[in-house]
This record gives structure tokens, sequence and C-alpha cells, in this order.
């Protein structure tokens, strides 16, 4: 069976892309903070599906935890063949109200994770002549978020992502960044985020944003925006003048005061 590891597997996009690829006959490697809460649902995923799951706990902004998923990774023995790098989170408030070490914080889990994780897999997979890697990212790297570090470490992600699929073409791994915009998860609680005004709309359901997302690998695409709401705003905002979008998004950005 192929095997597929996920980061931030416990809730939101990162469960639904746990449940998806289980189902899809996946054996599981899942990271997270919650060891309790990895245990938990790598049980519900080995009775529903019959499939193997391994629980990895790691804390990816520290250096040592994360190497240990980074060896996994890489165990020629064990071979990955599926990497989702889901694990993020953004905050609320502007860039000099928030601590530096949470900036970090968030650094590290956003960009450097996924850099590094990346990194450790890429490899093997061209050694084996395939391999798959969903790096996700957000509608918001498109836009300039006043206050945000958050959109900042997403069009990371996202370049990144355009720019191995360039140069691994041929290979047999593919890399994709997938772009969801505002989905049903515990991520805005987090984040400390005020969603209220939010048009019911707009908001996205984890298992769609999945679907799209490995709809769209399977076709070959390095960038999924899924919802037809979300291709029509990045469609848009590509059409409008950076001055105009950041008095646009400044204006509407939900959470902000």
């Amino acid at each position: 069976m192929p095997t597929a590891l996920v980061t931030g597997a416990t809730a939101g996009i990162g469960r639904a892309f746990a449940r998806r690829l289980a189902a899809e006959g996946h054996d599981m490697i899942l990271v997270a903070r919650d060891a309790a809460r990895l245990e938990e649902f790598a049980d519900r995923l080995r009775a529903r599906h019959r499939v193997e799951v391994e629980v990895l706990p790691a804390d990816l902004a520290a250096d040592t935890q994360r190497a240990e998923v980074e060896r996994r990774l890489a165990d020629e023995q064990r071979p990955v063949d599926v990497l989702v790098n889901n694990a993020g989170f953004g905050t609320s408030g502007e860039f000099w109200d928030t601590d530096a070490e949470t900036v970090q914080k968030q650094l590290d889990v956003n960009v450097g994770a996924v850099l590094r994780l990346t990194h450790a897999a890429v490899p093997g997979m061209r050694r084996r002549g395939r391999g798959d890697i969903v790096n996700v990212s957000s509608v918001a790297g498109f836009f300039a978020v006043s206050g945000s570090t958050y959109s900042a470490t997403k069009a990371y992600v996202t370049a990144l992502s355009e720019g191995l699929s360039v140069a691994l073409a041929g290979t047999g791994v593919r890399i994709m960044a997938v772009c969801p915009g505002f989905t049903q998860t515990e991520f805005h609680q987090r984040a400390g985020l005020q969603m209220g005004r939010l048009p019911r709309a707009f908001w996205l359901q984890a298992d769609q944003v999945v679907h799209e997302a490995l709809t769209d690998l399977r076709r070959g695409r390095v960038v999924s925006v899924p919802g037809l709401q979300y291709k029509a705003l990045v469609a848009v905002g590509r059409l409008i003048p950076q001055r105009i979008q950041r008095m646009i998004v400044t204006r509407t950005t939900p959470g902000r005061t």
C-alpha cells in the first residue's frame, strides 16, 4: 500500500486529507502536537479503513521535533509516497502588537516546516520516480493583507511550490499548492479572529477543499484554488491594481477593528 504523511492531521483540512487518503487505501502517518488526539484519530482510521496508521507527535516549530519528521520522510526502507504539508496557524492584531516570538513561531511552522519537510521528501521521491507533495497555502497569499504576516507566509508556500514543480518536471514527482479561502475549521477561533461578518457564501467545507485539491493534483495542476467564488476572486484580483487591492482588503478583512 502507498503511504501518506499529513501534518496538522487532527483537525480541519489536515484531518480531511487524512480521512480521504485513508479511504483511498493509503497507510497513514499522522503528525500533530496533541498525542492524545492523534491516537484517537488513528484508532478511527484503522477501524474504518483497515489501514496501518503511525502517529508521530511533533511541534513543527521545534527543531528537534521537526527533525524526527524529516528523518521519517527520508527513510528509504519505509518510503512515503504522499506528503501533505498542512500544519500552520494565523494570528490576529497588527504586526507591531504581536510579540516577536509568536511571529517567529508562525514563520517556523508555516514556512520553515514546509521547506524542511519538502526538502526531506523530494530526494527519495526523485530516486523512486514518483511521489506527490501537497502544500496547503491560502488565497490570502495572493493579496497584501494589512497587519498579517500570515499572507506573507502563504505567498512563500505558493511560490516555492510553483518553482519546485518546474524543477521537478519529468521526474514523476508532483508538487502542488492548494489555496483555499475561508474554511470551516478551528483555524479562525485559534487565531482569535472574529468571523461573524463574513457571508455564508464565502465559507468552504474541509472535505470540499480536499476533494478539489486532489482532483487538481491528479490533473497535473500546480496551483489549486477550491471553490468557484475564490477562483473568481483570484482571477479578478489579478486585474485590479495593487493600490486598490490593498484598500479593499484593509476595509473588508474580517477580524479587523
